[in-house]
Formats: structure tokens, sequence, C-alpha cells
């Protein structure tokens, strides 16, 4: 018997799976080979990505340095790759916070509603009265410049969209007949917020995290490009696009391919999120 029809007999076709969900394998795909060169930077990165060499500088792309080289003489293909473990980081521990704290607090506010409801969604709306990116770069300019103030901003800023999403659902889950037998049985409270509501309540809080991965990403690589991000000499993609743009005419390289690696990986996450809004039935 041969190895396909073995794998056939297991129910999995590959093919066939990959033709139906082509989105979500193209995203996962994408994410996956990023996340690679992020694990393996120091294997697969030819140089040291600050490594400093004056013979090379403003150098080409060529068989030695495929990227070219930028004004120090840095090899930008190593850079691009240790960028991505930096870019990954912001994608995913700028959503995180967020994530948790607006599904903690949707789901709270959503249950009790009555006073604990209003007052939370007034701070909701306080927070949604100032445009995102002024608020968030006020947030980083008081802390100062770096990755920890940037993902405290972003916890500060980002959690409303997933309360007011999470509270949606949990007004009108807690009126379901799962819910009314739940308090029936004695239950308590906790365990129905948490375990009988919350798991049918946050499909949609999912499917919107990879969209806003996307923004979290675009927001770091902006407030890198700012100077309020990741600083010298660390290899960070929107670093690395603000160190080239001295250079845009005469050096093209510095900044073309840190500048795709952002939209590559943005493409990717925005790809994964349609994925799941399909299987998950979620329709943002």
């Amino acid at each position: 018997m041969s190895i396909d029809n073995t794998i056939a007999d297991r129910g999995i076709d590959w093919r066939k799976f990959i033709g139906k969900h082509l989105t979500l394998t193209l995203g996962g795909g994408i994410l996956l080979f990023f996340l690679f060169l992020a694990i393996s930077a120091p294997l697969v990165a030819p140089y040291d990505p600050i490594f400093q060499n004056a013979d090379v500088r403003l150098q080409a792309p060529s068989l030695p340095h495929p990227f070219g080289t930028d004004n120090f003489g840095r090899d930008i293909l190593s850079r691009v790759i240790w960028g991505a473990r930096i870019d990954l980081q912001i994608a995913i521990i700028g959503v995180l916070f967020p994530f948790v704290i607006g599904t903690t607090v949707g789901t709270v506010a959503g249950f009790f509603g009555g006073i604990v409801d209003a007052l939370f969604m007034r701070i909701v709306d306080i927070i949604l009265a100032f445009p995102f990116l002024v608020l968030m770069l006020s947030i980083i300019a008081i802390l100062g410049p770096g990755l920890s103030s940037f993902y405290i901003a972003m916890a500060l800023v980002g959690w409303v969209s997933y309360a007011r999403l999470i509270r949606a659902q949990m007004l009108i889950l807690k009126g379901s007949d799962y819910a009314v037998a739940a308090v029936s049985l004695g239950f308590s409270r906790p365990r129905i917020m948490f375990r009988h509501l919350l798991p049918n309540a946050i499909a949609g809080s999912i499917v919107f995290s990879m969209s806003d991965a996307v923004l979290v990403l675009l927001s770091g690589a902006a407030v890198s490009y700012l100077g309020l991000g990741v600083q010298p000499p660390l290899a960070e993609w929107g670093v690395m696009v603000a160190e080239g743009q001295s250079f845009i005419t005469t050096a093209w390289w510095i900044t073309l391919f840190p500048g795709l690696s952002i939209v590559c990986l943005a493409f990717g996450f925005s790809m994964l999120g349609d994925a799941l809004g399909e299987l998950l039935g979620v329709h943002e």
C-alpha cells in the first residue's frame, strides 16, 4: 500500500484540505516562515546583525550580501532575519495583553450589567474619544522610549475593542437557556462567566486579534520609525526603514527589504484572520 493511500485511509487528504483552506494555508505558512526565521536567527543569519564593516558600506545586493549593506556596513539580510524576532514579539505581546484585559473587562461588564457595565463603558468612551495613535504616542512619550513603554501603551489603549466585542456577546448569551440552567443549578458566577459563557463568546475576539496584530505590527514599526520604540543598534524593521530614509535614492535596498518584511508579515496575519473567520463562522 502506498503512502498516499495510507494517508487517505486515515481520513486526511492534504491536497483537498489545502485547496479548500488556501487562505489558511498561505497565512499560516507565512507566519510559520517568519517564526522559523525568528527561532533560528543565530543559525541562518550569515553575519552578526550589529557588526559594522566600513569597507563594504552601502554595498548593493551581491552574492556575499544578498540584501546589500547599510551606511555602517551591516548586512541587511542578517538584520532582517534578526528583526523578525522583535517584530513578531511586538505583534504577539502587543495583542496578548489588550486581549486578556479587554476580554476580562467585557465579560464582567456584560454579565453583571447595571452600574458595573455603565462604569466600564464610560471608561471605554473616554479612551475612544482620543485618536488611537495620538493617545499611544502620548503615553510612550511620558514613559520614555522603548519596547516596554510600547507594550504598556498598547495594553492601556488597545483593550477597549476586545471589551466591546465580548460585552456585546455576553449581553446576548447570559439570557440563553444554558446560562439560565447554570444559574438554576447553583453554579457560581465566575464559573458561569468563564466556563459556560466566555467560550461561546470569544470566537469574534480571536478573529479580531489577527487583524489587530496587523495594526500593532504597523504601530510598532511606526513608533520605532519615530525613534520612540526599539532603539538602535538593535535590528527592527521600522528602525531599519528610518535609517535608510536618507539613502532612499542611492541605496534603496536599505529600506526596501525591511519594508517588504513588514508587508509580508502583516499580510500573513490578515490572511490567517480571514481564514479563522470563515472556519469559526465569524464575519467582521
